[in-house]
């Protein structure tokens, strides 16, 4: 599953998730962009990709901004020419129950999660479909699957994320481009770190495997959806949960 020559946007690669799929991608030889919002954590990502002898860059972007994505993806045609692989990881947190979620909550969350994914295919489409080739891979949720309680927001952007993705690879399969989700589980990062122990006790119950998923379990299945390996695989959703959901 080598990516020589090939150019990787990773969103909200700073940390998490995002960071180990972007250190997987380098590894494996692609030259990966770095965005985030959190610039100064962006910038020890590509530190770390350029110590792996890879390109990087790392951009400070908030994808709910139509603009500065736009922005983004001229700067990044400007610096490499070409964009092969898009992994929108992006993604907030608001949690509260239905009845004390504010409508900023809902806003916020649905912004980032669901109009990012939107604003950053929207713009990194139109070069990939002029390449005739390209690999989106758009990071769902299991909550988007089956839901949770207390995030109704979350939940709601998560499985938004999954219609959008399987409309747009209907829309540009003859085009080259695969677009795929991942619905991780419940994995190890520092947005789950804030759960209390209790709830974490429980999620151990409720997974078949009896442990979270690492970062780099979802890494795995994105350098899969990117690589030659799905060359025949659109527009699905690839569970990586443990088990918690079948």
């Amino acid at each position: 599953m080598e990516l020589l020559g090939k150019v990787a946007l990773v969103t909200g690669a700073a940390q998490g998730i995002g960071k180990a799929i972007a250190l997987l991608l380098a590894a494996k030889g692609a030259d990966v962009v770095v965005s985030d919002i959190n610039f100064e954590k962006a910038q020890e990502t590509a530190k770390e990709i350029e110590e792996k002898g890879r390109r990087s860059i790392a951009l400070k972007v908030n994808v709910a901004d139509p603009e500065e994505v736009e922005r983004m993806v001229e700067t990044i045609m400007e610096r490499f020419s070409r964009i092969d692989i898009l992994v929108n990881n992006a993604g907030i947190t608001r949690d509260r129950l239905l009845l004390r979620m504010s409508e900023e909550d809902w806003d916020a969350v649905l912004d980032v999660n669901l109009k990012g994914v939107f604003n950053c295919t929207k713009s990194v489409v139109k070069h990939m479909s002029k390449q005739r080739s390209g690999k989106i891979v758009n990071i769902a949720s299991v909550v988007g699957l089956m839901g949770n309680a207390g995030q109704a927001n979350y939940a709601a952007s998560k499985a938004g994320v999954i219609g959008f993705t399987k409309t747009v690879a209907r829309e540009f399969a003859q085009r080259g481009i695969n677009i795929n989700a991942i619905a991780p589980g419940y994995i190890q990062t520092p947005m789950t770190e804030v759960l209390p122990e209790k709830v974490k006790e429980e999620l151990m119950r409720l997974i078949p495997m009896g442990r979270l998923g690492q970062p780099e379990d979802v890494a795995q299945a994105v350098l899969f959806l990117v690589s030659e390996a799905s060359n025949y695989v659109t527009g699905q959703v690839l569970n990586v949960n443990g088990g918690i959901y079948m």
